[in-house]
């Protein structure tokens, strides 16, 4: 493979060249959840794409790229559901809950599979993981936005220091889909989320003041 380094821009300006770019990328995706990233050649995408392996590298110059361009749709993709799906959050049991839901639907998805090749791949790939890793990075600035708004009816939220615990959330988050992909068991990190979501329940319980009382007039 080339070496990695910032995505080629699009060529194949017509319809049918973004139709081939989309079919390409759509490829790359699905052979690396299916193949991993040392099965997933030019070869290999452009026969599942259904097209000459050639227009690999007319549109995006190396298989590399290619694969970055496959990893910043996943990503993208994920991180649009997330927001929605934390859109209402703004107690700790909430956020919890939420991020049981999403770590299971990537497992079924198999996207967290994409990102998990591309950090094998890294360790060949000269330059490929300062590519990765640059777009691991939103994520911290994102789970930092989730604490805060998860925690913005806690106390917890004005003293805990969260960018801290976003690095902390980001890199626990990778390592559980990491391994639960790489062992085929998911059950240990869902029963550590459902885990998770019961403290958190507490601590609603224990944070969230009750109502104060209106004063009774006197007669």
């Amino acid at each position: 493979m080339a070496k990695s380094g910032v995505a080629s821009r699009p060529r194949g300006a017509t319809s049918t060249g973004a139709a081939t770019r989309q079919a390409l990328v759509e490829a790359a995706i699905e052979t690396l959840k299916s193949e991993g990233f040392a099965g997933t050649s030019a070869r290999a995408i452009a026969t599942r794409a259904g097209c000459n392996q050639a227009l690999v590298f007319y549109h995006f110059g190396s298989v590399v790229d290619l694969l970055l361009a496959a990893l910043d749709q996943v990503g993208t993709r994920r991180m649009q559901h997330y927001r929605a799906a934390l859109g209402e959050v703004t107690t700790p049991a909430g956020l919890a809950a939420v991020a049981a839901d999403v770590f299971r639907e990537d497992m079924d998805t198999g996207d967290v599979a994409v990102l998990v090749e591309m950090i094998a791949g890294s360790s060949s790939t000269p330059g490929l993981g300062a590519e990765v890793a640059a777009r691991i990075a939103p994520w911290r600035e994102f789970a930092q936005s989730a604490l805060e708004a998860g925690l913005s009816g806690s106390p917890l939220g004005s003293v805990l220091p969260l960018g801290e615990f976003s690095h902390a959330a980001v890199a626990l988050y990778l390592g559980l889909e990491m391994l639960s992909h790489l062992d085929g068991d998911r059950s240990r990190a869902t029963a550590l989320f459902d885990r998770a979501l019961q403290v958190a329940s507490l601590l609603d319980a224990f944070t969230t003041s009750p109502p104060v009382p209106a004063a009774k007039e006197h007669p």
